[in-house]
């Protein structure tokens, strides 16, 4: 495989480039007027982590990092050089419920308000790359067994107590919590309090099987996502043939193990891996692949400090207790701009008129670079993502504030989206099943649909027959708003935009998101 054409820096240089650059962002994040006390301190963690460098770097990465957006071909997403815990961490509730935690001195609940104080206790001790949970459960498989013998009022200000708690005090909307298939009591009592609370804390998504989940409780989960922009709906039977009956679904839309979680999280971005191609052959035989294989042995070297190194399996009471096990753990190979990349590959054949969710020339590509990055996944191997048989999950990630003219995953690009929603599924459900650690879309709905929520319904039903894997509803009068993949309220960008504080550290993704993605000039279905 021909190596392509890099620029030589020198390493020194480019150290010292990073670590100036990380001096004056911790100095900005200091002065900040509109970062809280506990956001500058997350910052100022991060960059502290970035500025470390103990893993074995493959050679060629830093000419694809550190390099503006319009050059960037590979992005850590803010993971550092060394890596502390595992980026995703999804705990088993089940087995902390049945058997307490030694470690929090905290004995197996026996109702409903030592579950849920139980459950606050333990997210204040589970980490992530946002240093909140980015899974808080399944949570009416949880809290159904002691809501059976309660008045159901009381029950609901209990659950809506608990929701209003999460929202303040786990302070990153990628926190994310699951529901269904099945319809049980306390389902029903969290959709209530997702509807009246209207908040962007915790994510959420049912899964949804119209084998097992009634009409009845799919429409009550799509009245809450008409007011509340949640629950999401997942295809349960795709995710459970890839994953297994013991999957969740966390932070935007990742599929993970039960009791497992993912390493990391690199993404491609091809838009710009397509700009160094001569042609689309250059870029599916040369450059893709050298990209490639260079983010999979940076991801490589990432796993390796984690295992090998870090101490976090042996040292944290989630794994001493049962609560996480290693072996049930993957990484995700991420991308974005796919539909960056084959607009730009068509216009170098000479076809810019074809364009990427309008002409079956432009899904074709697609398909074709999809099949590539599959392939190549399929056939590199990890030894310690047991979970997944050795290899990384792709994952389409969602996009960061900093993204400009990027395209989440392998969404059409926003004010592009065709006409009749019925084409634009058509050309997505090529590519759902590609990713079985999340993919998605995010469909805003005229008002006058909460008299319907019957049409959101059979857009899901139809949508899933047709292998979509994920979809996303909200209200377009609706202040919480899905970014890409996680919530935010408008009300709240508009008051960082101000220069005020807000609560949540993904209020400000959604405000570049809002500036660089346009995602407020979605097409409203």
């Amino acid at each position: 495989m021909r190596q392509p054409f890099v620029e030589v820096r020198n390493m020194r240089d480019i150290s010292m480039e990073r670590v100036n650059k990380t001096r004056e962002t911790m100095l900005e994040t200091v002065k900040s007027a509109t970062l809280t006390h506990e956001q500058k301190v997350a910052t100022m963690a991060n960059l502290a982590d970035s500025m470390l460098e103990v893993l074995d770097l493959p050679e060629g990465l830093s000419e694809l990092l550190d390099q503006p957006i319009d050059r960037q071909c590979i992005c850590d997403l803010s993971e550092g050089h060394a890596p502390l815990r595992p980026r995703y961490i999804i705990p088993d509730y089940s087995a902390f419920f049945k058997n307490g935690s030694k470690f929090l001195n905290l004995d197996p609940p026996t109702n409903l308000y030592e579950a849920i104080n139980d459950l606050e206790i333990i997210y204040r001790h589970v980490p992530s790359v946002t240093n909140f949970p980015v899974y808080v459960g399944a949570l009416d498989k949880l809290l159904d067994p002691f809501v059976q013998d309660m008045d159901e009022e009381q029950a609901y200000q209990i659950i809506k107590l608990f929701f209003i708690n999460m929202d303040r005090t786990i302070l990153d909307s990628f926190s994310h919590g699951n529901l269904g298939p099945e319809d049980t009591k306390a389902g029903r009592i969290i959709l209530r309090a997702i509807r009246d609370t209207k908040d962007a804390v915790p994510n959420m998504t049912v899964k949804y099987d119209p084998d097992i989940t009634s009409d009845d409780f799919a429409l009550d989960c799509v009245r809450a996502a008409l007011a509340s922009a949640k629950p999401s709906f997942g295809n349960h039977q795709m995710f459970k043939g890839e994953l297994g009956e013991d999957y969740v679904i966390a932070s935007c839309y990742n599929g993970l193990k039960y009791g497992g979680g993912s390493y990391t999280l690199v993404r491609l971005i091809l838009g710009n891996i397509a700009k160094r191609a001569a042609n689309t052959k250059d870029f599916l035989e040369n450059q893709l692949p050298y990209v490639m294989d260079i983010q999979a042995r940076y991801m490589d070297a990432r796993i390796k400090f984690i295992v090998e190194e870090s101490g976090f399996f042996e040292n944290n009471f989630l794994a001493k207790e049962g609560l996480i096990h290693r072996d049930k753990f993957t990484a995700m190979f991420g991308l974005v701009g796919l539909a960056d990349a084959v607009d730009i590959l068509l216009e170098k054949e000479g076809h810019p008129e074809w364009r990427f969710g309008h002409s079956d020339e432009a899904t074709k590509l697609g398909v074709q670079i999809m099949d590539v990055i599959d392939h190549f996944n399929q056939n590199h191997f990890n030894p310690y993502c047991e979970a997944t048989g050795g290899h990384f999950l792709l994952h389409a990630q969602v996009g960061i504030a900093s993204d400009i003219k990027v395209t989440p995953g392998t969404r059409i690009p926003i004010g592009e989206e065709p006409e009749n929603l019925v084409d634009q599924l058509e050309v997505l459900s090529h590519f759902h099943h590609y990713f079985p650690s999340g993919t998605g879309d995010i469909f805003p709905i005229d008002m006058t649909v909460h008299r319907n929520p019957e049409y959101v319904l059979d857009i899901i039903k139809g949508a899933f027959k047709q292998n979509l894997r994920y979809l996303s509803f909200y209200a377009s009068d609706s202040d919480v708003i899905r970014i890409t993949g996680y919530l935010v309220k408008k009300s709240e960008i508009e008051k960082l935009e101000r220069g005020e504080n807000v609560k949540h550290d993904t209020t400000a993704l959604g405000m570049g998101a809002k500036h660089n993605g346009h995602i407020l000039e979605r097409k409203v279905r």
